[in-house]
């Protein structure tokens, strides 16, 4: 799998997600498949190493004990017949046997009955445990045992001295038990030297270990960073990321099919896209042809309604509803134009250094709605914006609250600081009236979403707090809608004192 490729897409691309992204990670990929290459080479380094001491050890073990016991059986049975009971004269015999002694040197102890007799002094006879005078006893050919005194390994060998009774193969014990005690430092050295070997072999392989274990971790991980850098990509909008497919094992089935879901999207985003595109220019272009007949049909029904007094009452209501229609049609025209110059990134501010609590004041009684609405103004603070469209926030707000609440309407002006520290304006707007279904509340400003889905027509356009979010969004503030807890809803608008202007303003 090769570096991913892009091709430069038209038109600016959307803002990567801000979702958390994770840093390494103390135990990632690349540690776990190190480490788990690693075991593995430990275990298998371990075990040959351990089943190479064993076996080592075992014969080093066994050759040394072979060549003592066949040793001491032939110097016992040579010397069998002739062994006397005599202690002295024994002890001269143990010499003689301990003086012939293989691989090394022999301490050989008698016993007969109470007697004991010893060719040396060092080690004594604890070394000859009571395990192997029973074993000697019991067994014809003798026995052995390795024990350890004052942490010195010794070799001891029992054997059952017996005469031959002249029948064939028959024999007959004498009573006489002879012992034989080989120190084993030497074969303890060498295994000694054969675990350290191993030891010393394991490690500069686990060592070794790591570099193919890190070369491999670099290949699998190399096409992983891959598609991780792919998605990313494609995340920050370039759809058409691809990664070059290099070789047919799994990664590269994983890498393809990546390429094709990226193409498959990149289709269906593109289509979606000009879909709407297509639905935005329709809309526009609507809009702005009916600009001019609509101003004609106002113009006409301005003179009806002077007029309606002096007709039939049938045909002042035709010409008043008629008049109220084309109103609607007007202000949705207009509302219409307005979402598309948001949608094309055309909308302008034209800020200027305002006096909020009178553009409120204005607002209101360009309407007529100053004895309807309550105020809370500050006066004095001063923020620099653009007057139109805080005129548009405001009204949108106070109106929809006079439409779907109930009296009485209040419009407060407060001062605060963000959460970056800088000073905002805060313009609330509350009713007392049955507030927002919790269904309702994160739709209320979705472009003509109806609270009632059974209902057809609404006194407004349904675009109206679409705008007015889109209105703050270019001055770089907030909108948020809540209920209060003593009932009725409380629209809350945050715009930075400072003049600000959002990067859609900017472009």
């Amino acid at each position: 799998m090769r570096p991913l490729r892009t091709r430069a897409r038209r038109g600016p691309s959307p803002a990567p997600p801000a979702g958390r992204r994770r840093g390494a990670a103390p135990f990632g990929l690349r540690s776990r498949l190190v480490l788990a290459f690693l075991l593995v080479a430990a275990v298998s380094a371990g075990t040959t190493a351990a089943l190479t001491y064993r076996e080592a050890r075992n014969a080093v073990l066994a050759g040394a004990q072979d060549t003592a016991m066949t040793s001491f059986r032939e110097q016992a049975e040579t010397l069998a017949p002739a062994l006397p009971v005599d202690p002295e004269m024994l002890r001269e015999s143990l010499f003689v046997i301990a003086g012939k002694a293989k691989p090394h040197p022999w301490i050989v102890f008698a016993e007969y009955g109470s007697l004991r007799v010893s060719s040396g002094t060092r080690p004594t006879s604890s070394v000859v445990t009571p395990e192997l005078r029973r074993l000697t006893l019991s067994s014809p050919h003798g026995g052995f045992q390795r024990v350890v005194s004052d942490g010195v390994p010794y070799l001891t060998i029992g054997m059952a001295v017996v005469t031959r009774t002249g029948v064939g193969d028959g024999t007959l014990p004498t009573g006489l038990l002879l012992f034989a005690v080989m120190r084993m430092t030497d074969q303890q050295d060498d295994v000694d030297a054969l675990l350290t070997a191993a030891r010393n072999g394991a490690l500069p392989g686990l060592a070794i270990a790591l570099v193919p274990a890190l070369i491999a971790a670099r290949s699998v991980l190399r096409p992983v960073r891959a598609l991780n850098r792919a998605a990313r990509s494609m995340g920050s909008g370039h759809l058409d990321t691809r990664i070059e497919v290099r070789g047919s094992d799994e990664l590269a089935d994983l890498a393809d099919t990546f390429n094709e879901s990226a193409t498959l999207l990149e289709r269906s985003v593109d289509a979606l896209q000009q879909a709407e595109a297509r639905a935005r220019r329709f809309a526009s272009d609507v809009s702005h042809e009916l600009r001019t007949p609509l101003a004609g049909m106002l113009a006409v029904t301005e003179v009806l309604d002077e007029d309606a007094d002096g007709l039939d009452s049938d045909t002042a209501r035709a010409v008043r509803l008629i008049s109220a229609e084309t109103g609607k049609l007007a202000v949705l025209v207009e509302d219409l134009i307005e979402i598309s110059r948001f949608d094309a990134r055309a909308a302008e501010l034209n800020t200027d250094e305002v006096d909020a609590a009178e553009a409120v004041r204005k607002t209101l009684h360009h309407r007529h709605w100053d004895a309807r609405v309550h105020t809370e103004l500050r006066d004095g603070i001063r923020i620099r914006l653009d007057p139109r469209r805080y005129d548009i926030v405001v009204a949108n707000l106070v109106g929809n609250a006079l439409r779907h609440g109930s009296d009485p309407v209040t419009v407060r002006l407060t001062t605060g600081s963000a959460a970056d520290g800088a000073g905002v304006l805060i313009t609330e707007v509350t009713d007392s009236g049955p507030g927002i279904r919790a269904e309702v509340l994160p739709h209320v400003f979705d472009r003509f979403y109806k609270a009632d889905a059974a209902r057809s027509r609404s006194a407004g356009s349904g675009l109206g707090l679409a705008i007015t979010r889109e209105n703050v969004r270019l001055h770089g503030g907030s909108v948020r809608a809540a209920n209060r807890p003593e009932g009725g809803a409380v629209f809350t608008v945050e715009l930075p004192l400072r003049a600000h202007h959002s990067e859609e303003a900017a472009e």
